[in-house]
């Protein structure tokens, strides 16, 4: 719905939802900036979202103040460093949500399970549980490693744009961390066009030798977001694969949910 315009009580009154409509107007701008990359002139916002300038001018002013945002030497709005601890707890509390979806995953293949997210260039694990099994695979939460050699990687920017996908690989490099990890970007892209084409992306080998992984979106998260499975390639074997990709996909599904009624809840 678009947002209407703003009335001379802006700051008190109320929106559709009963909230009050300044406070969502400026988390729609900040929501607005991300989507334009971050950084936005006031004359960009204005045509976004339909407010006028004097509006804008004003929502923004607080947020600078409140270090939310900040006024960069080009006169334009760049999101502020402030919103980095916001968006670090809600990813550890992300992390939080998905454990007990994780923990069935582990009952279920008998597998460590990961959820990851992509922050900036980087995938991040945020969560996992680890398999029963004594030969088993484990990732520290916090890790930060690069897409183009990860199932979650793959995972992630399944449905991203080509050229956004080239641009990102020419910013991280593609460092082999095997000699079975891909190294150039149409081999990469290749992959992804696997991804869209079966639903699900495998690590094979191609992190470490010697493990598998098999990852998949969790859709409709409210940042990017995967989880995956992995074990040793001696039990995530194709038949093993087969039997895994529907768990692993039901999983995301219901944790899709979960984090969608959460949002709406109140």
């Amino acid at each position: 719905m678009p947002p209407s315009h703003a009335s001379t009580s802006d700051s008190k009154s109320a929106g559709s939802s009963g909230g009050v409509q300044s406070l969502e107007r400026a988390f729609d701008l900040l929501e607005r900036m991300a989507d334009a990359g971050g950084e936005v002139g006031l004359s960009e916002l204005s045509a976004s979202s339909g407010l006028p300038l004097p509006t804008i001018h004003r929502l923004m002013r607080t947020l600078v103040v409140c270090g939310y945002v900040r006024q960069q030497p080009n006169r334009r709005y760049a999101l502020g460093p402030r919103l980095i601890r916001l968006g670090e707890s809600a990813a550890r509390l992300l992390g939080t949500w998905a454990r007990p979806y994780l923990a069935r995953l582990v009952e279920e293949t008998g597998e460590t399970a990961n959820m990851a997210l992509l922050d900036g260039d980087e995938i991040v694990y945020v969560a996992q549980v680890p398999s029963k099994h004594s030969m088993r695979m484990f990732t520290e939460v916090g890790r930060r490693v690069l897409p183009h050699s990860t199932g979650v990687g793959k995972a992630l920017l399944a449905h991203t744009p080509p050229d956004e996908v080239r641009a990102l690989l020419a910013r991280t490099g593609m460092p082999a961390a095997t000699e079975k990890t891909i190294t150039t970007p149409d081999g990469f892209l290749d992959a992804l066009e696997q991804v869209r084409r079966v639903g699900y992306a495998v690590d094979d080998n191609e992190q470490e030798i010697g493990v598998r992984c098999l990852a998949v979106p969790v859709p409709n998260s409210p940042t990017s977001a995967a989880i995956s499975i992995s074990g040793p390639a001696g039990r995530v074997t194709e038949a093993a694969t087969e039997r895994i990709v529907p768990i692993l996909q039901q999983a995301a599904k219901e944790l899709s949910e979960a984090l969608a009624s959460s949002g709406s809840a109140g």
